[in-house]
């Protein structure tokens, strides 16, 4: 057991894949080990995913499902585009089926073909169909939204979709099932490392921090010895599922390092004196032990603040 009343059960190798498959609530599941987690809501609709893993997770990601239901899979929502959570995309949706499909009587005739939905925020959709690294056409949202928030309904459930503007990327969003009280992020929340903050993608520190400060909003802290599992729970791009006092505390880390490069750069030192200062010492041991993790987010609080500037 896991945070009261997360239960983790490891799929085996022959039913999921070798996948971690995590019961969030009744009907709600998080899918590790695929690249990006992976939230999963099934009800009479059908299945509901958030982010799609790698490309070459996509038959683990199939035989997991499996595991859990028959029904098939009717939307893909997208929360971040990155590769490890938009790879699986074109086959994950041929795998599925419109909920159109029905009442078209077959799905021929429709944009993708028939298979599941694919729904994200425009600025997905400009990543992972241009540049060098582009996606096949089946792979692309085949529905994008430009509004700052994007609310539908499945499985008798109300779900929201918020853009995080110059986050982590310029490409983010947080995915609310308000029914189910779960919050499903991109890579703004990464329980394995600090944040990558990818300037080179549209992502800020200053935007990283606000898109933090909105999760926490988004969130309702538990209440001990009164309600079975209250709070709300949140399922980061990487790591563990989390509650809102574990967001507060990765958003004060990030924070509080913010203001310590920024300070010793006003003081006038250079990137690599604050890069010797180890401004992210205390938390290094938690977040900074992949290879250039730590020396990589302080270049890019020092960068963007500099940016700020200028």
């Amino acid at each position: 057991m896991a945070l009261g009343g997360v239960l983790t059960i490891r799929a085996t190798a022959q039913e999921g894949g070798g996948l971690d498959v995590v019961k969030v609530r009744k009907n709600f599941y998080m899918l590790a080990g695929a690249g990006g987690n992976i939230g999963v809501q099934i009800g009479s609709d059908g299945i509901v995913l958030v982010n799609t893993g790698t490309a070459a997770s996509t038959d683990k990601v199939l035989a997991a499902l499996k595991t859990l239901t028959d029904l098939p899979s009717r939307d893909i929502i997208k929360a971040d585009a990155g590769a490890d959570f938009v790879g699986g995309n074109e086959k994950l949706a041929k795998a599925g089926y419109t909920i159109f499909t029905n009442a078209l009587g077959g799905g021929g005739g429709l944009p993708n073909g028939g298979g599941a939905s694919i729904l994200a925020h425009d600025s997905v959709l400009r990543k992972i169909s241009t540049g060098k690294d582009a996606l096949p056409n089946g792979a692309w949202p085949n529905e994008a939204f430009f509004t700052p928030r994007k609310a539908i309904r499945m499985n008798d459930e109300g779900l929201e979709i918020f853009y995080q503007p110059a986050a982590h990327t310029s490409a983010d969003s947080f995915v609310l099932f308000r029914s189910s009280d779960v919050v499903v992020t991109g890579d703004v929340m990464d329980m394995t490392r600090f944040p990558n903050i990818d300037l080179a993608n549209g992502g800020t520190i200053q935007g990283e921090i606000d898109a933090l400060n909105r999760l926490i909003d988004l969130t309702i802290a538990p209440t001990p010895f009164i309600y079975k599992d209250a709070g709300t729970y949140v399922i980061p791009g990487h790591g563990r599922v989390s509650e809102q006092n574990e967001v507060v505390d990765y958003r004060d880390m990030v924070v509080l390092i913010r203001d310590v490069v920024a300070d010793l750069a006003k003081q006038g030192k250079t990137l690599d004196q604050i890069k010797a200062a180890r401004p992210a010492l205390p938390y290094e041991t938690r977040y900074g032990t992949q290879a250039g993790v730590t020396n990589a987010f302080v270049e890019a609080i020092y960068k963007s603040l500099q940016a700020k500037k200028s």
